[in-house]
């Protein structure tokens, strides 16, 4: 798995673009909190669930169902401003980018992408992230720290180039003569 602190870059890289649908920044922050969860599941480990079980570390947690229903769920509890859709489709994107980094790491079973209909377990093609160490000992260590610099490479500066691109592309839009629309996000 790429490591909980790189986790929430996709969200604020996304949050931006985002803005035109009218998510608010309090979803931003709730969809870098959804990044995190498909890894709550790693506390069945300690019940004696078993890596490659279905409720396993990447198994349902990390189905693109399950972030679907996530997005959907947390939009129909908290019913936040804005399009329901936009913020639906935001939150899914967020804890569905989880996924996508821990399919790009070089360790572990794979990801159940499509759990529950078929529980194979897939990576990438290509695996340029180190895959992180469960447990913080183990993360506070050279491991550790060598995990944290492949993700500046390969999660955090291409996040940080949408960022900026979307950014740009907000002030392009807010800047064009006769544009009625503020940017609330600011670089």
């Amino acid at each position: 798995m790429a490591s909980i602190l790189s986790h929430p870059a996709a969200a604020l890289a996304m949050a931006p673009l985002f803005e035109w649908g009218g998510v608010p920044r309090r979803i931003v922050w709730l969809g870098a909190w959804c990044t995190i969860v498909p890894d709550f599941d790693v506390i069945g480990l300690a019940w004696g669930i078993s890596y490659g079980d279905l409720f396993g570390h990447r198994g349902l947690t990390h189905s693109l169902l399950f972030a679907a229903a996530f997005g959907i769920a947390l939009v129909m509890l908290i019913k936040p401003p804005g399009s329901r859709a936009a913020n639906a489709l935001f939150l899914f994107l967020c804890t569905a980018s989880h996924r996508l980094f821990d399919a790009l790491t070089d360790g572990g079973l794979g990801i159940a992408f499509f759990t529950p209909f078929d529980e194979t377990r897939y990576f990438l093609p290509w695996n340029p992230i180190r895959v992180s160490p469960i447990g913080l000992s183990e993360f506070i260590s050279s491991e550790g720290a060598a995990v944290l610099a492949s993700e500046a490479i390969w999660i955090w500066i291409p996040a940080l180039a949408l960022f900026s691109l979307g950014t740009a592309l907000v002030r392009h839009v807010a800047a064009a003569p006769g544009s009625r629309w503020t940017p609330r996000f600011r670089a």
